[in-house]
C-alpha cells in the first residue's frame, strides 16, 4: 500500500431540498485493498457512492484522484477517471452476449465490420485473469446474478478501472458463488484496484477487507485498519448502541402446543420431519444452504406439495398443499425473498399491508378504503415503521422497513403460527434489532415462531431451542443454553460434538 491513497473523498455535503443526505462524509481508498464501508440504511451511504459516480454532485467537500483535485459532472467522467460501480443487481442487454456486454460501444473492428474474433479473445483474457470460466459468446440472458456481477466487473476492467465500489454483492448469492466472488475481489486487490465493499455482512467485511469506515447519519465515525475493530465497535459506531441489544430475546414461560410437525416428507428434498412449537416459543431451524429448511416451510404453509406426514395447528389436522387452508389454520408465512414472493414493489404500504386481509375489508364488495387505512396504520404504527405516506410505494421503504411492511400482512391475519424465513437477510443492523424485538414481543404475547435463519448469531440470540437440518432431515436439537455456533456446526456438517442431543422435539 502507497502512504496516498487512490481516491480521497473529504468533508462531502448533499442536500435534497430539506433532507441532508450528507453532513460531513469522509472516505479514503488504498491501491491493492479491499475497504468497507458499514452504516445503517439512511447512513448516507448510498449517497456517497453516488457522488463517486458522478451521479450527483456534492454541495460541498474535497475529492482527489491521486492527489488531484477532482470534480464529476456526469458518470463518464467518474468512469473515464478509473471509478466503476457494481451494483447488485447488473443492468446488462440480455439478449448480447458477454463479450458484447463487456466491450459495448468498443467492439474491435476489422474492415468497418466487429471483429468478433478479437472481441472475444479480449474478453476471455479479462475473465481468465479474474480465474472465472466464463464463455464470452454466451449470450446473458439466463445467467445467474453472480455471473452477471463478473460481467459487470469484465466490463469494468475493460475501462481500466482502477476504482470499484461493490454495493451489497453477496445479498443474492449463494455460498459458493460468494466465496468465488471474494476469489475475484482478491484477483482485482493482486491487479492494484482499491475495492470500496457496501455491505450488511458484518463477517464478510472482517473476513475480506483491510479496512474499515463507519457512517452514521451522514456523517463520518471513524475509520481504520480492521484489526483495530471488534463487532461490538462497529455495532456502536454505526448505531450508537451495543450489541447486546441486537438480540432482546425476552425470557417466556411456553404454553400448550400450537404447532405440531408429524413425519412431513417430499421425497427427494427432505424426510420425516417432525417436530413441535409451543405458544411463546421461537424455534430456531438452523443448517448449511441446500439443508431443505425453505422448502419444509412451504410445505409446512401449503405452497409445495407432501408426499406424507400431516401439520397440526392447536390439534386441528391442516390440509397438504392448500395455502387458504393453512391461512385459515392460523399460520403465517414470512417468505425468505421479500421482494419477490412478500410484496407487491408497484404497490401502496397500505394496501401491501392488508393484501392478506382484503376480504375482511370490504362491504358489499367494495374495499373500505377507511377499515384498510385503520389496518394498516395499526399494525405499521405497532411495528416502528418508518414512512414518509402510507400511500407511498413500498418500493420506496428500506429493506428494513419493507421487512416491517411483510411482517404487518402476517399480523394483520391473528396468527398462531408464524414462520419467518430469513428475517434479518438485507437489512442493516439497527433495523435487525428492531424485527429481533417485535419477535421477541409477538413470542411474549403467546405467539409460536418459526425462525429460519443462516446467520448463526441471530438462531443464538434469539431462540429458545435450534433445530439443525442437514441433507433434508432434521439431525439434532439444543436448548437455549448448549446451543453454539460449534455445537450447531457440527450437527450441520456430519461431524460429532458431545453437546449435541440427537433427535427432533
Amino acid at each position: 500500500m502507497t502512504d496516498r491513497p487512490v481516491l480521497a473523498l473529504h468533508h462531502a455535503r448533499k442536500s435534497f431540498g430539506p433532507v441532508r443526505a450528507l453532513s460531513d462524509a469522509t472516505l479514503e481508498l488504498y491501491a491493492g485493498e479491499a475497504h468497507a464501508l458499514l452504516g445503517e440504511n439512511g447512513a448516507g451511504k448510498s449517497t456517497l457512492v453516488k457522488i463517486l459516480a458522478g451521479v450527483h454532485r456534492a454541495d460541498g467537500g474535497d475529492l482527489y484522484i491521486d492527489g488531484q483535485p477532482r470534480s464529476f459532472h456526469s458518470p463518464s467522467e467518474a468512469r473515464d477517471a478509473g471509478i466503476a460501480v457494481i451494483y447488485q443487481e447488473p443492468t446488462l442487454f440480455p439478449d448480447l452476449s458477454v463479450a458484447e456486454n463487456v466491450l459495448m460501444g468498443r467492439q474491435p473492428l476489422r474492415g468497418g465490420r466487429i471483429d468478433h474474433r478479437a472481441m472475444h479473445a479480449a474478453v476471455h483474457a479479462i475473465l481468465h485473469d479474474l480465474g472465472v470460466p466464463l464463455d464470452p459468446a454466451r449470450t446473458v440472458r439466463g445467467l445467474s446474478i453472480a455471473d452477471q456481477q463478473i460481467v459487470e466487473i469484465a466490463k469494468a476492467l475493460s475501462f481500466q478501472a482502477r476504482v470499484l465500489i461493490m454495493d451489497e454483492p453477496t445479498a443474492a448469492l449463494t455460498g459458493q458463488e460468494t466465496e468465488r466472488l471474494f476469489r475475484v475481489v482478491r484477483a482485482l486487490r493482486a491487479r492494484g484496484a482499491a475495492v470500496l465493499f457496501i455491505t450488511h455482512r458484518l463477517e464478510e467485511a472482517f473476513r475480506e477487507c483491510q479496512r474499515i469506515t463507519l457512517m452514521r447519519d451522514g456523517r463520518y465515525v471513524n475509520s481504520g485498519p480492521v484489526h483495530e475493530y471488534s463487532v461490538d465497535r462497529v455495532v456502536r459506531g454505526m448505531v450508537g448502541r451495543d450489541i447486546s441489544e441486537l438480540y432482546p430475546k425476552l425470557p417466556v414461560t411456553p404454553g400448550p402446543v400450537a404447532l405440531e410437525v408429524r413425519g412431513l416428507t417430499r421425497r427427494g428434498v427432505f424426510y420425516d420431519i417432525s417436530f413441535q412449537v409451543r405458544r411463546g416459543e421461537i424455534v430456531g431451524l438452523a443448517g448449511l444452504v441446500g439443508a431443505g429448511r425453505s422448502e419444509v416451510a412451504r410445505a409446512i404453509f401449503g405452497i409445495d406439495p407432501r408426499d406424507a406426514g400431516e401439520v397440526r395447528v392447536q390439534g386441528r389436522a391442516v390440509p397438504a398443499a392448500d395455502t387458504r387452508a393453512a391461512m385459515r389454520a392460523g399460520i403465517g408465512l414470512v417468505p425468505e425473498d421479500r421482494r419477490q414472493q412478500g410484496l407487491v414493489m408497484d404497490l401502496s404500504i397500505e394496501r401491501n399491508a392488508t393484501l392478506a386481509v382484503l376480504g375482511q375489508l370490504t362491504r358489499a364488495g367494495l374495499m373500505d378504503r377507511a377499515r384498510e387505512y385503520g389496518t394498516a396504520n395499526d399494525w405499521t404504527s405497532r411495528l416502528r415503521l418508518k414512512a414518509h405516506r402510507l400511500s407511498d410505494a413500498v418500493s420506496t421503504l428500506s429493506g428494513g422497513n419493507q421487512q416491517k411492511v411483510v411482517l404487518a400482512k402476517w399480523l394483520a391475519t391473528g396468527p398462531s403460527v408464524l414462520i419467518v424465513d430469513e428475517p434479518t437477510r438485507g437489512v442493516d443492523v439497527g433495523a435487525k434489532a428492531e424485527v429481533h424485538r417485535t419477535l421477541a414481543e409477538l413470542a411474549a404475547q403467546g405467539l409460536a415462531v418459526v425462525m429460519i435463519s443462516s446467520d448463526l448469531p441471530e438462531v443464538l440470540g434469539m431462540a429458545d431451542r435450534v433445530l439443525v437440518m442437514r441433507e433434508g432431515k432434521i439431525v439434532g436439537e439444543l436448548g437455549r443454553d448448549s446451543a453454539t455456533e460449534e455445537a450447531v456446526m457440527y450437527l450441520a456438517t456430519g461431524q460429532h460434538s458431545g453437546s449435541a442431543v440427537g433427535g427432533a422435539a
